[in-house]
């Protein structure tokens, strides 16, 4: 009934990137906000937030809502310990769009297929990082975006699923400014 523990060593866990990036992750279906946490977890994200926007096909509610955060966040610890990352990136509760565009970060960057490549940019030390919902952000909030400081950025000539999206963000990020 009563365990003891002596811890005897500290072993030094994977530093963290320099780059530190907050994803901004809009509520998408099934497995697929899973996979994106997972992923972005893996890739060195130091904060995400579920968004809600206006194409969202998910609406979370208290206590599904309170469920899936805590299932986001073992999603995030199981990450780590696949990865090596000592540190849990903190995942916040879904949030409105309007209210995540607030945040402060040296760059913002919403991707959008009509801008000028992430390359583009100055190397931040913090980086936000906007993805939009299936279908896409609506012009209004893209336009909300670019008033609250955010940029926008093209990966590439194609247009990326929303799970896919921030996989291939945070890598070329952390390729260009980051760790990679």
């Amino acid at each position: 009934k009563h365990v003891k523990a002596e811890l005897r060593e500290q072993l030094a866990g994977l530093s963290e990137s320099r780059l530190r990036i907050h994803l901004g992750q809009a509520l998408s279906r099934c497995g697929r906000m899973d996979w994106a946490i997972q992923k972005a977890t893996e890739l060195g994200a130091a904060e995400i937030t579920p968004i809600v926007s206006e194409r969202c096909e998910v609406r979370l509610k208290d206590e599904r809502a309170d469920k899936r955060l805590t299932h986001w966040r073992q999603i995030a610890i199981c990450a780590c310990e696949q990865c090596g990352r000592s540190v849990i990136p903190t995942i916040y509760p879904p949030t409105s769009l309007h209210d995540w565009l607030a945040i402060e970060a040296e760059l913002k960057l919403v991707l959008h297929p009509i801008a000028e490549a992430l390359s583009e940019h100055e190397p931040p030390g913090t980086l936000a990082i906007l993805i939009g919902p299936e279908g896409g952000l609506s012009d209004a909030e893209i336009g909300q975006a670019r008033l609250s400081g955010f940029k926008p950025a093209r990966l590439g000539p194609r247009i990326l699923r929303t799970e896919t999206a921030p996989v291939a963000a945070l890598s070329v990020a952390q390729q260009l400014w980051g760790d990679f």
